[in-house]
């Protein structure tokens, strides 16, 4: 039950969702820029292992939005994610540009999506369109395959077909900081064009953390496995890791156990909905 002063479960004051994008190298093989055998992303291979380490010794729980394309060529470490108490969500089928999809790309992206996580015993729930934007016509088919809530840029709340809606601030993503291709975001946003370094990410949470827990409010956290290339980079993984897990007042849970408490509590949430 939640509490008189707070929409989320007793004791908690906000809510906050670690999640990690991209499983490989899905995108590179799509765009034709992997020239090494399949299967050998140091992303996963030395990254990640590292990554999941400190979500144990934190005891968080996170969401991995993966590629489904990318669900049978590292089976071993989808059954690793599972077995960490870790959800596994959709990312769509190789990290096509979702917003650019026609409507028979996007209809077979869902088909070849959901008989790969068939096939390997995945249960998608979730999406984080790559891009961050959904198409109208993206809601009835997150209906048709039970997909319970949506990950993209916008506002939290509840979406159309009853589908709850998660969103991500840029902000809070590391590629924002990290990757030259952001400038033209982080000039949007009132930034530098410049890339920015893992400090200025670091500063950037702990005032958005911060305010999170002061408002009562929602927080999806995204740092790309692949981004982890440094000492620096992994201070600032450990120190968020940390932070939210020690704060009492934080419920830091998977967006599935967020989406099925705003689904089951509409009532809570009405002020800001998403359509």
């Amino acid at each position: 039950m939640s509490s008189p002063e707070s929409p989320w479960p007793s004791p908690y004051r906000a809510a906050i969702s670690f999640t990690m994008d991209n499983l490989g190298e899905a995108q590179d093989v799509l765009k034709g820029a992997w020239p090494h055998p399949i299967g050998t992303h140091p992303a996963v291979t030395d990254q990640l292992p590292r990554m999941l380490a400190l979500l144990d010794r934190y005891r968080i729980r996170a969401t991995y939005f993966a590629e489904a394309w990318s669900l049978g060529v590292y089976p071993a470490t989808v059954e690793a994610l599972a077995r960490a108490g870790h959800e596994v969500a959709w990312h769509g089928f190789q990290h096509e540009v979702w917003s650019g999809l026609d409507e028979a790309q996007e209809a077979e992206s869902f088909r070849k999506s959901w008989e790969a996580a068939r096939a390997h015993g995945v249960d998608y729930v979730g999406f984080r369109p790559p891009g961050g934007r959904i198409n109208e016509r993206t809601w009835r088919l997150l209906k048709e395959y039970g997909v319970e809530y949506v990950s993209p840029l916008g506002e939290f709340g509840l979406g159309k077909e009853g589908v709850a809606v998660l969103p991500f601030d840029w902000r809070a993503v590391d590629a924002f900081w990290y990757m030259e291709k952001f400038d033209r975001i982080r000039k949007e946003y009132g930034e530098n064009e410049d890339v920015r370094g893992p400090k200025e990410f670091q500063t950037w949470l702990r005032k958005e953390i911060d305010e999170v827990v002061r408002t009562g409010g929602y927080m999806s956290i995204l740092f790309h496995p692949f981004l982890q290339t440094s000492e620096e980079r992994f201070e600032v993984l450990e120190e968020v890791l940390k932070r939210i897990s020690e704060d009492k007042s934080i419920w830091v849970a998977p967006c599935r156990e967020v989406a099925e408490w705003v689904k089951k509590h509409p009532h809570l949430f009405q002020s800001g909905p998403a359509a």
